[in-house]
């Protein structure tokens, strides 16, 4: 049987620049066996989305809870998945290596920031290298840049400090870097100065905008909880539609 984080990791690259590799975001594990029968190779769950389906504020799931729910997501279903994991929920790389294993994931993406402030990118790429150790050519490593979220101090060149965090994590050993919410015109060149494949941050209610985002150098698109939020919307507007009805 072929390695499914293979599978994943060769999903990534050789790709055509308006083909990116597209990876909804389940929540749970209907949503996922719903993406998966839509056609789609790959998946990658979004902690924003898992956090609403458990009745938490983003950023604040509890270890525990986001791993198991990241289990049910990939034993529900038969392609790879990846999850995001935030930035760690404080464990050790080699626990948090095992943690992801028991899961069934075949990759994560692991954030710079924690609670809105951007940790040390210094730091950062060292607890990237010992991740790498720890998870060998086991786990995809996807190196979240979160320098276009958050204030950052006055003067700050946010394209150069994007740059240089994404190649302190290439180097560190990543697979793949995601410079979340990056502005589309900035893609070219992060695509340019780092030889990993470039996440980016997509609609999923526009193909051609995914296109572009592709066509401007991001081999990956995620959603984040976008899906998730289309969903409750139209759960919403469907409720409203019958009560109006039965009125």
């Amino acid at each position: 049987m072929t390695d499914p984080v293979s599978v994943f990791r060769a999903l990534h690259h050789g790709r055509a620049p308006d083909d990116p590799l597209v990876l909804p975001g389940p929540w749970d594990a209907a949503s996922a066996r719903a993406l998966e029968e839509a056609g789609f190779p790959a998946l990658a769950v979004p902690s924003a989305g898992v956090a609403a389906s458990l009745g938490h504020e983003d950023g604040r799931t509890p270890a525990d809870e986001m791993f198991a729910a990241v289990a049910r997501i990939a034993r529900a279903v038969s392609v790879p998945v990846s999850a995001d994991i935030e930035a760690g929920y404080g464990l050790e790389p080699k626990e948090l290596v095992e943690r992801l294993l028991t899961a069934g994931v075949v990759g994560c993406n692991l954030e710079d920031s924690v609670d809105g402030v951007l940790l040390d990118p210094a730091d950062q790429a060292d607890r990237l290298a010992r991740f790498r150790e720890a998870a060998g050519d086991r786990l995809f490593l996807n190196a979240r840049v979160d320098v276009y979220l958050y204030d950052a101090p006055a003067g700050t060149d946010r394209s150069a400090a994007a740059l240089d965090r994404a190649r302190r994590y290439a180097a560190a050993g990543a697979d793949g870097v995601y410079p979340i919410a990056a502005p589309p015109e900035e893609l070219p060149a992060l695509a340019a100065a780092v030889p990993l494949p470039l996440n980016a941050l997509g609609t999923p209610d526009s193909p051609a905008a995914v296109r572009r985002l592709g066509e401007l150098g991001a081999a990956r698109i995620t959603f984040g909880p976008a899906l998730q939020r289309l969903a409750v919307a139209a759960a919403r507007g469907a409720a409203e539609a019958l009560r109006q009805g039965l009125r």
